[in-house]
């Protein structure tokens, strides 16, 4: 990591200890989060997306609600690819929200009309612009609009509320035409969500390994016995590899290769097995005062498994890797 990804950490690490209320528009003033892979023309900090997995990484460490993930990266990305960018300064600056719809694929499309549903949507409370993205492009709609329908959803994990979103006969302006946008988008989302999950294994991580030095059982800390050093061993090296997986992928999407998939769903597959074994291995070794809402175990685990679900699940993206191999030329 270099010395001011390093300084980005700390400062993120140290706002969100003194637990700011409200603390997005903190994030966004005092350190500029919401901006970070934006040109400074734009109203950003002229970084690149690899200082934004920096942050969610950070923010998924303590699994504080944010719309870093859906705003400050998907939205913005989205609005930068597409060349829209008169809503950028005000999204940069924390004074505006927006939320990626990826909308299905029966979404109708007539006259600057949109009919469609999308699933899995994030920060709908707090955003005041959607931006639809469908197989011909992105189209920006009022969060307002007659015909928008959003149906919060019964979630495993309380820290990221998602709903499911209605679009009935709304009007809606087209940003881009480019049919490249969603599957780029899509892999855009799990490199992202990558970061997260690996910066919330790392924590969970941390904090068993904390308990075993001090949990005494038998007269010792458990975390003397060989088969806990064994199952602590392999949390590590498989978060390791997810954050070689994670990060490897982020360069591949700052550096604008011409594969990204791969990479992406690698990161996906990978991140998310990772992230579900090491909380399991966490709500394990802490035994029954993991199952308890005073406790932080189960929430690490919570969010695995709902990470795993969000855009695609692990199977999903396996398959695309086997079609890819499928596809490429043999020796």
């Amino acid at each position: 990591m270099t010395d001011e990804r390093r300084a980005l950490r700390d400062a993120v690490r140290g706002l969100l200890a003194s637990r700011p209320d409200p603390l997005w528009p903190r994030l966004c003033k005092e350190i500029g989060v919401a901006g970070l892979a934006v040109p400074a023309s734009h109203g950003g900090a002229d970084a690149t997306l690899l200082e934004s997995q920096v942050v969610m990484t950070e923010l998924a460490r303590r699994l504080t609600p944010s719309p870093m993930l859906g705003s400050a990266v998907l939205a913005t990305q989205a609005l930068l690819r597409a060349g829209a960018t008169d809503l950028l300064p005000s999204l940069c600056a924390g004074d505006r929200v927006a939320t990626l719809l990826f909308l299905d694929d029966h979404t109708v499309s007539v006259a600057g009309r949109l009919t469609g549903e999308a699933s899995q949507v994030l920060d709908t409370a707090a955003a005041d612009v959607l931006l639809a993205v469908t197989g011909d492009g992105l189209w920006e709609v009022a969060a307002t609009a007659r015909g928008v329908d959003v149906l919060p959803c019964d979630v495993l994990d309380a820290t990221r509320p998602l709903a499911v979103v209605h679009l009935d006969d709304v009007p809606a302006w087209r940003l881009s035409d480019d049919p490249g946008l969603l599957p780029w988008l899509r892999d855009l989302a799990c490199v992202a969500l990558s970061a997260e999950q690996v910066g919330a294994a790392s924590r969970a991580f941390e904090l068993t390994h904390e308990y075993v030095r001090q949990r005494v059982q038998f007269g010792r800390p458990i975390g003397s016995f060989q088969v806990i050093q064994h199952r602590l061993a392999e949390a590590y090296l498989s978060l390791e590899a997810a954050t070689t997986a994670s990060w490897t992928a982020a360069e591949a999407v700052a550096a604008g290769a011409p594969d990204t998939a791969t990479p992406a769903a690698m990161a996906k597959v990978c991140c998310s097995e990772a992230q579900r074994a090491i909380t399991a291995e966490m709500v394990q070794m802490h035994g029954g005062i993991a199952i308890t809402w005073e406790h932080d175990a189960h929430r690490y685990l919570r969010r695995a498994y709902a990470d795993a679900e969000l855009f695609g699940s692990p199977g999903v993206h396996l398959n695309r890797l086997a079609a890819a191999l499928e596809l490429s030329p043999g020796p």
